[in-house]
C-alpha cells in the first residue's frame, strides 16, 4: 500500500466532544498519527450514548469507538507537565478545545512556547471578542446563527425547529480539519482560531447578510413547510423536492395535473406548490415509496427515501458502494470515510485505543516546504452550492479559481434571487452567487460545441486542480473523466462531487441539499416528533463542500510528496452519512433508533425554545429564545437567575436524569417566565449567570452580533452592479494571515474571458469570433 498523505504528521488531540474528535478523525483517516491525550478518568465520550444506552464499565461508547479509530491514547496526570512538553515537542499539530485534559494550558501558550506547531483551537465563539468566554451549546449556537428560523423551516403554527443530530458540532469538526490542513500545508507554525458559531453560519444559512444588503429584504419573512417535501406513502416516508421551476412543472405532469404549469410565471412555483400540496400528498399516499421514486427518477425530479439508523445499511446503493463498514474493534456498523482518493490511499480504520494504551510518542517533527495557495490554479466546473462552497474556501486563501459557466447554462445560483428577467443584468444580482464566488474569475465556454471542448481541454492542461459537481454521466459523455484529465496533465488533481457517487444504482440521480439530507438521516432527526420530519434545507450542500475540501487538501499533500495526480471522489451523500453517523452507530451497536425530539436533545435538559414577550420584526409573535442546560452546575445557575422559585427546588430536578424525566413541567415553567420578558432581558440575565442561552436570530441580523463584528467575520466589498455589501469569510482566523480574505467581488458572467483565453494564446480576432459564434459570451443566451 502506498504511503498515506499524512503519514509523517503527528497530531496531539487535546479535545473533548464531537467537534475536536471528528476533526482529528479526519486527520487520522488521512494517515496522521493522532495521539489522544486523556485525563485518568478518560474522555467523557467514552461513556456517551445519544440514545441513553448503557456503556459497559470495561468498554467504551460506540460513538467514541468510531471517532477514535486509528488513534492512540496517552493518559496525563496532574503532575505530568514534563510529559506534556515532550509530546508537544514531538508533534506537528495540536487540536485543542475547552475541557482539554491538560488543564491550564491555553492554545496561545502552546503556540508561543512551541512555534513549530500548528495549533487549532475549536471554541464556541472564537478565542477573541466579547463573547469568547460565554457558555454555549450546539443548540444555542444554532439559534445565534439564524439557522433555526432563517430558512423558514417548519410548520408556522408550531415553534421553529432546530436541525437534529448535533449537526453543527460535526460540521465544525470538518471545518477545523480543513483549516488545520490548509495551515499546515503552507508551512509549520500557526495558530488557527476556529469559531463554531461561524461554522454554523456557513453550514446552516445561505449568505443572508449579503442577501439583505443587496436586495433590501430577507431570504424568508415567514416559516412554511416545504412542498411536497417529506410525505407519507403507502409503506413509509418519501421525499420529493423541486429546486427549479422545471422540476415543479415535471412534478405537475407526473401527478397528472399539467394544467398547474404556468411557464410564464416561474417565480410563483412556491405559492402554487403550497396551494396544490393536498392533492400531491393524496397522490403520494396511494403509492409505495418504490413506485414514487421510480416515477420521480424517470421525470428527473429530485427524490429520496427518508433514511434513518435502521434502514440505511440495507439500501441497495449504500450496500453496493460499501458505504458502511464494521467498526474494527467493536463490530457495529459505521460510515466509511466521506471521500475516496486514488491512487493516494486513506488509512483503513484501525481500532480505537483503550484508555492509556500508548505510553508516549517518540517521532521527531517533520519539516516541509510551504505550499502557498497563491500558486494554485483551480478550474471550478461547479454550480449551485456544494461545489462553489468548496472552491470559495480556497479562493479566500489566495488560489486562482476559474469559475466555468456557459451563456446557455449559467451557474444556477444566478437565477434564484427572485429578480425578474425584465431587469437589466438580472443575472448579476444574486446574493447567493455573489457570496459564494468572491475572488474568482469567470470564463464562459459552451462545451456543447467542438471548439468549446477543445478550449476546455487546453484550459485543463494549465490547471493544478479541476473540481466538478455534475452527475457522473455529464463528463463521461464529454470524454473528460479522470483518465482523460490525467492525459492532459499527469499531475492534475480532479475532485468529483456527484450527489451519490461515481457508481451504484443512484449514481445519476439528481441531488440537491434537501435530497442528500433525506437520504442520509439528517432529515429524519429534524422536526417535531408528532409530525413528519422536515428537511434542514441547508447543511447538505456546505457540508459536502467542506468535506470535499478536506479530500482535496489531502490530495495536494500526496502530490507534493510524490508528484502524482489524484482523483478525489467526494460524494455529497457520503459526507452527510458521516455527519449523521450516530444514527446507524446507535442502532447497530445498541438496537436503539434515534427519533425526532423537536428542540430537545440528548446532551442537555432542559433544552427548548421559549416564546418571548417581543413582537418580531415582521409584526408577528415569532420571537424566541433558546435555553440549554448541559449539567448540574448550569442548572444551579439557572435556578439562581430565576430567583430560586419553589418549583426549581424539587430534589427530583437535581440530576440530569431527573430533569429529563420532568422536562414537560420545566418547559411549562420556563415558557411562562419567558412569555413575560423580552429576549434581551432573558439573555442578559441568564447568560451573565452562566446559562447557555441565545436569541433565535433572524439570519440577516448576523452582522449585528458584536462578536462577529469584533472578529471581522464579515468583510465589505463593492460590486459593479450591486453596490456595497457584507460577505462572510472563513470560520477560522489564521495567525499568519491573510488579514483580509475577500480581494474582489464575484465576477460578472464571462468577465475574464479575454484574460484567460489570451493566456491560452488566442488572438483578439479568435476571441471575437468565439463570441460571435456563441461559444463565449457575457450574458445568458435567450
Amino acid at each position: 500500500m502506498s504511503p498515506t498523505p499524512l503519514d509523517d504528521w503527528v497530531v496531539l488531540d487535546l479535545t473533548t466532544g464531537i467537534p475536536g474528535a471528528y476533526c482529528t478523525k479526519l486527520l487520522a483517516d488521512g494517515g496522521a498519527q493522532v495521539v489522544k491525550v486523556e485525563a485518568p478518568q478518560g474522555d467523557p465520550l467514552r461513556r456517551w450514548s445519544a440514545s441513553g444506552a448503557a456503556v459497559p464499565p470495561d468498554g467504551d461508547g460506540a460513538l467514541f469507538s468510531f471517532l477514535a479509530c486509528s488513534k492512540e491514547s496517552v493518559v496525563i496526570g496532574p503532575g505530568d507537565l514534563d510529559m506534556v512538553r515532550d509530546l508537544l515537542e514531538s508533534a506537528d499539530v495540536v487540536v485543542w478545545s475547552p475541557g482539554s485534559p491538560v488543564a491550564g494550558l491555553s492554545p496561545r501558550e502552546i503556540h508561543r512556547d512551541h512555534p513549530h506547531l500548528v495549533v487549532t483551537s475549536i471554541t464556541p465563539f472564537g478565542l477573541v471578542g466579547p463573547w469568547s468566554d460565554r457558555p454555549a451549546t450546539e443548540f444555542t449556537l444554532q439559534a445565534w446563527s439564524g439557522g433555526i428560523i432563517g430558512l423558514g423551516r417548519g410548520d408556522p403554527g408550531r415553534p421553529p425547529v432546530c436541525v437534529g443530530g448535533q449537526a453543527g458540532d460535526w460540521v465544525s469538526g470538518a471545518y477545523a480539519a480543513a483549516a488545520t490542513l490548509a495551515a499546515r500545508l503552507r508551512g509549520p507554525g500557526e495558530l488557527v482560531d476556529l469559531s463554531m458559531l461561524e461554522a454554523h453560519i456557513l453550514a446552516l444559512t445561505y449568505h443572508p447578510v449579503t442577501f439583505f444588503d443587496m436586495l433590501d429584504r430577507p431570504w424568508q419573512a415567514t416559516r412554511r413547510l416545504n412542498m411536497p417535501g417529506v410525505a407519507t406513502a403507502k409503506d413509509g416516508l418519501v421525499a420529493l423536492g423541486c429546486a427549479t421551476a422545471q422540476q415543479f412543472f415535471d412534478l405537475c405532469a407526473m401527478v397528472g395535473h399539467p394544467e398547474w404549469i404556468d411557464e410564464a410565471n416561474p417565480f410563483s412555483i412556491i405559492q402554487r406548490a403550497t396551494e396544490v400540496a393536498p392533492v400531491i400528498q393524496d397522490w403520494i399516499a396511494g403509492r409505495t415509496v418504490a413506485e414514487i421514486r421510480e416515477l420521480a427518477t424517470a421525470f428527473r425530479i429530485p427524490n429520496a427515501a427518508v433514511v434513518n439508523g435502521a434502514n440505511a445499511p440495507a439500501l441497495d446503493h449504500f450496500t453496493e458502494r460499501h458505504a458502511f463498514l464494521a467498526n474494527p474493534r467493536d463490530g457495529f456498523l459505521q460510515p466509511a470515510p466521506p471521500y475516496r482518493l486514488a491512487p493516494a490511499p486513506l488509512r483503513p480504520p484501525g481500532p480505537a485505543p483503550r484508555l492509556g494504551e500508548h505510553s508516549s510518542i517518540s517521532r521527531a517533527p517533520q519539516r516541509r516546504d510551504p505550499l502557498p495557495f497563491g500558486g494554485l490554479r483551480v478550474l471550478d466546473m461547479t454550480a449551485f452550492w456544494a461545489g462553489p462552497s468548496c472552491t470559495h474556501l480556497l479562493a479566500m486563501l489566495g488560489a486562482e479559481i476559474i469559475h466555468l459557466e456557459s451563456t446557455t447554462r449559467p451557474d444556477g445560483t444566478r437565477l434564484i434571487a427572485g429578480v425578474p428577467p425584465t431587469v437589466d443584468q438580472w443575472w448579476e444580482m444574486s446574493p447567493i452567487f455573489a457570496g459564494l464566488n468572491t475572488g474568482k474569475k469567470s470564463l464562459t465556454l459552451d462545451f456543447g460545441t467542438e471548439r468549446g471542448r477543445e478550449l476546455l481541454r487546453r484550459m485543463i492542461a494549465t490547471c493544478d486542480v479541476v473540481v466538478e459537481n455534475y452527475t457522473p454521466r455529464v463528463l463521461d459523455q464529454l470524454g473528460l473523466d479522470y483518465a482523460a484529465v490525467k492525459d492532459l496533465r499527469p499531475d492534475a488533481i480532479m475532485v468529483r462531487m456527484p450527489g451519490f457517487g461515481l457508481d451504484g444504482p443512484w449514481r445519476d440521480h439528481a441531488a440537491f441539499a434537501f435530497v442528500i439530507e433525506d437520504a442520509s438521516g439528517l432529515t429524519w432527526l429534524t422536526g417535531h416528533p408528532d409530525q413528519n420530519p422536515v428537511e434542514p434545507y441547508s447543511i447538505g450542500d456546505p457540508n459536502a463542500g467542506v468535506h470535499a475540501l478536506n479530500g482535496l487538501l489531502l490530495a495536494l499533500e500526496h502530490r507534493r510528496r510524490t508528484g502524482e495526480g489524484v482523483q478525489v471522489e467526494a460524494a455529497m451523500v457520503d459526507a452527510a452519512l458521516n455527519v449523521a453517523a450516530e444514527q446507524v452507530i446507535e442502532y447497530s451497536a445498541y438496537g436503539k433508533l434515534l427519533e425526532r425530539t423537536g428542540n430537545r436533545g440528548p446532551a442537555a435538559a432542559p433544552q427548548n425554545l421559549y416564546r418571548t414577550a417581543d413582537t418580531d420584526e415582521f409584526g408577528g409573535t415569532d420571537s424566541w429564545v433558546a435555553i440549554a442546560v448541559a449539567g448540574d452546575e448550569q442548572w444551579e445557575a439557572l435556578r439562581e437567575a430565576l430567583g430560586r422559585p419553589d418549583w426549581a427546588t424539587d430534589p427530583d430536578l437535581s440530576t440530569a436524569d431527573g430533569r429529563r424525566a420532568h422536562h414537560d413541567g420545566i418547559d411549562e415553567r420556563l415558557a411562562g417566565w419567558c412569555r413575560e420578558r423580552g429576549a434581551d432581558e432573558i439573555v442578559d440575565r441568564l447568560w451573565s449567570a452562566g446559562v447557555p442561552v441565545a436569541k433565535v436570530l433572524q439570519p440577516h441580523r448576523q452582522g449585528e452580533l458584536e462578536q462577529l463584528r469584533h472578529r471581522g467575520f464579515f468583510e465589505e466589498l463593492d460590486h459593479p452592479v450591486n453596490g456595497s455589501a457584507r460577505y462572510s469569510t472563513w470560520p477560522a482566523r489564521f495567525s499568519r494571515g491573510p488579514e483580509r480574505l475577500h480581494v474582489r467581488p464575484a465576477p460578472l458572467l464571462g468577465e475574464h474571458n479575454h484574460e484567460l483565453l489570451s493566456g491560452l494564446g488566442l488572438t483578439e480576432a479568435e476571441i471575437a469570433a468565439l463570441e460571435a459564434d456563441g461559444v463565449i459570451g457575457r450574458a445568458p443566451a435567450r
